[in-house]
């Protein structure tokens, strides 16, 4: 055989080889790790809360970034819903499995974004409360079908403004701070309002835009003799609570809510839901889907753990002695 066929006939060889192993590992096709777009709109304690529930979700039912089986891409808007829309989009260009939102706001402004990517939300009411539930062919009200995730009812607001009466039988007047802008604190404040009226309870309101104007308003909210503060599920309660809770309690104001988590940060008292197992609840239901692929595997859940709470030292700064059958938070 000469050199040139020789030459030749080896050239074929290693082709042949390559094509060979080119064709295994097209055979065998690398599995695709899924990703999750995490939008936070700012952190805080309580809002991180929920997403190290969501985390530890995902964690415990086999996907985790540490294992290289989920991808998650976190990002804050930095408490200016600007941002928003901007971030949406870079999880959509992205191709992203799914997008987790947290709280409310996220969740209806990616409800517009997209009808196809899987939204999982927490941190946030129904989606009739939050107006992105429209009525089917049939005429009935049904939530986007691409949603899922934890709600939560504006029940519990009416439970959480009754405990003023059990545990503070004396208070007359309550103060609240509200974001005009945001629909879930619009809905709680009417709800508020409402319950305010039937347990027969003066009610001090003052709108606010952001968080920079909590410190003003809250000393007009004292000056009127407020007796309690209901601190409200609301984003700038979130991001500005210690301002507010630390101007209350100066003046023996107890700060009730209808927030768990406000009251792990300074509150007196809340029946409400905790936010790591809201967090964790949603995060349960995106593993459903991510193991079986359809969403109907992980329906939209109304949040299921809510306590009675108390912070002990909130209690001893007040001078109140804690409620009975409360569960305490340290």
């Amino acid at each position: 055989m000469n050199i040139a066929i020789l030459s030749a006939f080896i050239a074929m060889m290693i082709l042949a080889g390559c094509s060979s192993e080119s064709s295994d590992k097209q055979g065998k096709p690398e599995k695709k790790i899924p990703t999750i777009g995490y939008i936070q709109v700012f952190e805080d304690q309580t809002l991180d809360a929920a997403r190290k529930g969501f985390m530890d979700a995902l964690k415990e039912n086999g996907f985790s970034e540490d294992s290289g089986t989920v991808k998650i891409v976190f990002r804050s808007a930095q408490n200016d819903q600007a941002n928003i829309p901007q971030i949406l989009d870079y999880f959509i260009g992205e191709k992203v499995d799914a997008i987790a939102t947290n709280p409310t706001v996220a969740m209806i402004a990616a409800v517009g974004k997209t009808k196809t990517i899987p939204i999982f939300m927490m941190v946030g009411p129904s989606p009739e409360i939050a107006g992105v539930a429209k009525p089917d062919s049939s005429g009935k009200t049904v939530a986007p079908a691409n949603l899922s995730g934890a709600y939560e009812t504006l029940e519990y607001i009416d439970t959480s403004v009754a405990l003023i009466r059990q545990t503070l039988p004396n208070a007359k007047k309550v103060g609240t701070i509200f974001n005009s802008s945001e629909p879930n604190s619009v809905n709680a404040m009417n709800r508020l309002r409402a319950m305010c009226q039937k347990l027969g309870l003066e009610l001090a309101e003052a709108s606010v835009t952001n968080s920079n104007e909590t410190q003003q308003v809250m000393a007009s909210l004292i000056d009127k003799n407020i007796n309690v503060f209901f601190a409200l599920p609301d984003n700038i309660i979130f991001s500005s609570f210690e301002v507010v809770n630390k101007m209350a309690t100066e003046k023996k104001i107890p700060v009730v809510t209808s927030e768990a988590g406000l009251v792990a940060r300074g509150a007196f008292i809340a029946y409400g839901a905790d936010f790591y197992q809201w967090g964790h609840q949603a995060g349960v239901l995106a593993a459903k889907y991510l193991k079986s692929g359809d969403l109907k595997s992980a329906p939209l859940e109304l949040v299921v753990v809510r306590k009675r709470v108390f912070n002990p030292k909130a209690a001893a700064a007040l001078g109140i002695a804690p409620p009975a059958g409360f569960v305490e938070l340290k």
